[in-house]
């Protein structure tokens, strides 16, 4: 009887050692399949919580060489192989060409800092800037001409001089149109009004009565004296560079920058006319 006994309590135990095997084994292989499945990358847009996965490992088989590929694999192909949130594909040579055509530098300057529906990084603040401009150069390898790795802090440097020359240009412009219309202005007090241009003519034309026939934005109504009488107050001068330069509402030159200063005058004083 004891024997039955001892016999049946082995056999117990050896059950349930197996069953609880089985179950290891059903968790190990759950384990395994949600992993072969989850996502390469995660879509994350520009203002949200990114989280900060971490960077995908170097490839040390290529002598340390960033591993542009597998970043690209694991952080931007959720978006750059979808088309998400109007990210363009990987190798759409159309849905690139307006990219392309900013240059290597501005792609990877946008990849770092963020830009539209993107975030900084791609959403994994982790990654460096040399592991993003690897990654960078694998995603628009297909579509353009990659420079040399490394050398896209040169190239930004050339850019930024480029508009420092072109922003230097435009404030000497912007200077050289002041003082012509500061000569202009001076013109126009010696002459008085006496120019030979058809302000009647370029007032219907010129997009002026579009506001002044209808007092829009608050503009004084073509021949209302009243409307007038404070601005004719402070003279023909000051009402040239209001119109010429903008006020209020009224954009420079009523919004017509085809108008030279002489044509806005003109029309200036046509409607000094018609209010007196």
């Amino acid at each position: 009887m004891k024997a039955k006994l001892i016999m049946s309590g082995l056999a117990a135990l050896g059950f349930m050692a197996g069953t609880s095997s089985v179950y290891a084994q059903d968790d190990a292989a759950r384990d395994a399949i949600a992993e072969r499945l989850a996502p390469v990358g995660q879509l994350c847009l520009q203002g949200q919580d990114c989280g900060t996965a971490a960077a995908p490992p170097s490839d040390s088989s290529s002598g340390g060489d960033v591993d542009g590929e597998g970043i690209y694999g694991n952080v931007c192909s959720a978006c750059h192989e979808s088309g998400a949130a109007g990210a363009p594909i990987r190798g759409d040579e159309e849905a690139w060409a307006e990219r392309t055509e900013q240059g290597f530098a501005t792609l990877l300057e946008h990849s770092i800092n963020g830009i539209g529906a993107m975030p900084a990084r791609g959403g994994n603040p982790n990654l460096s800037d040399a592991e993003m401009e690897a990654a960078t150069a694998y995603m628009v390898e297909p579509v353009m001409d990659v420079p040399e790795l490394g050398g896209g802090d040169e190239a930004a440097s050339e850019e930024e001089a480029a508009e420092g020359e072109e922003a230097a240009t435009e404030e000497e412009m912007a200077a050289n149109d002041d003082a012509a219309s500061e000569e202009d202005a001076a013109a126009s007090e010696e002459a008085s009004g006496g120019s030979d241009l058809d302000g009647e003519a370029l007032y219907a034309s010129s997009g002026c009565v579009a506001c002044h026939d209808n007092g829009v934005a608050g503009a004084p109504t073509t021949g209302d004296s009243e409307a007038w009488a404070a601005r004719l107050e402070k003279g023909a001068d000051e009402l040239y560079a209001s119109a010429i330069n903008g006020i209020g509402a009224m954009p420079a030159k009523g919004g017509n920058p085809n108008l030279s200063d002489e044509e806005v005058m003109a029309v200036v004083d046509y409607l000094m006319a018609e209010a007196q």
